[in-house]
């Protein structure tokens, strides 16, 4: 006979407890003999059961807990990225905006190898983000730009700037100051790149997504959805979407340059999507 070191009854073995009952049990913070009865062995394994769906909910709790202390820590970054390029101390400010970067990046859970992209900020309270997002891209590139050692790197700058870019109301006064960046830039190549792909991704809902300054308005959504479950399945849509297509842009643009008539703008908008909705 022997006495069990966890409850002290006289048994007439013990019995080993694994090291992975041992591991689970030490996360919930119970010690035990690497010997004990079996009717104790049998209680650590219940114990040890019961208790895994507390041990993982905790764990994702704690991590949850993390992302949200960097989504708040990403704001001190962006401010002080902005002073350092306000005096000229690029190499300080691409660290502050790379750092940003790769918290949104954890926060979104982006796979390696992958980038960010305007799908991770789809929740509506996120959205504000993108033109965050977009003006350090856009602050990047030209930090790049300043040494030949930052090629590749400025070319990703380059595309994922031509990526959010258009989600943004400050879409027009990028590709102005891209445009005149141009001409005094290290590695024009990768400028006019930009502009190129920025042109090619240039949202075609033009009026709408000008007006209300964001395609991912709730208004051009109704609009878009429109064009594509009913317009394009008519002859008579059709011709109106290609026609739209060839003279809307230059509207857009007019409508870019004169802020103040777009309030007019969304308020003829919104008539006529309660008459199409």
């Amino acid at each position: 006979m022997v006495n069990c070191p966890r409850c002290g009854l006289q048994v007439l073995d013990l019995h080993m407890v694994d090291a992975n009952l041992s591991q689970k049990l030490g996360e919930l913070g119970e010690s035990v003999s690497s010997q004990v009865c079996m009717s104790c062995l049998t209680d650590l394994r219940k114990t040890a059961s019961s208790n895994s769906g507390g041990v993982l909910l905790a764990q994702e709790k704690a991590k949850e807990q993390h992302r949200l202390q960097l989504w708040k820590s990403r704001v001190s970054l962006v401010k002080n990225g902005r002073q350092m390029m306000g005096q000229k101390m690029y190499s300080e400010a691409a660290v502050a905006y790379e750092k940003y970067l790769k918290i949104l990046e954890i926060v979104f859970a982006v796979e390696k190898g992958q980038s960010l992209s305007p799908e991770n900020f789809k929740d509506s309270a996120r959205t504000e983000e993108l033109t965050i997002v977009t003006s350090v891209y856009w602050d990047l590139l030209r930090i790049y730009d300043t040494s030949d050692k930052y090629g590749e790197r400025q070319q990703i700058a380059a595309r994922q700037l031509a990526l959010f870019v258009k989600f943004t109301p400050i879409f027009p006064d990028i590709i102005k100051r891209a445009e005149s960046f141009v001409k005094q830039a290290k590695h024009p190549g990768v400028i006019k790149n930009f502009l190129k792909m920025a042109s090619n991704e240039r949202p075609r809902c033009f009026i709408a997504t000008s007006a209300f300054e964001s395609p991912l308005a709730c208004e051009v959504q109704i609009l878009r959805n429109y064009r594509e479950n009913y317009l394009k399945k008519s002859l008579w849509g059709r011709v109106f979407i290609i026609n739209y297509y060839r003279y809307s842009p230059r509207f857009a643009e007019f409508l870019d340059k004169k802020n103040f008539l777009k309030p007019f703008v969304r308020l003829i908008l919104r008539l006529l999507i309660k008459c199409v909705s």
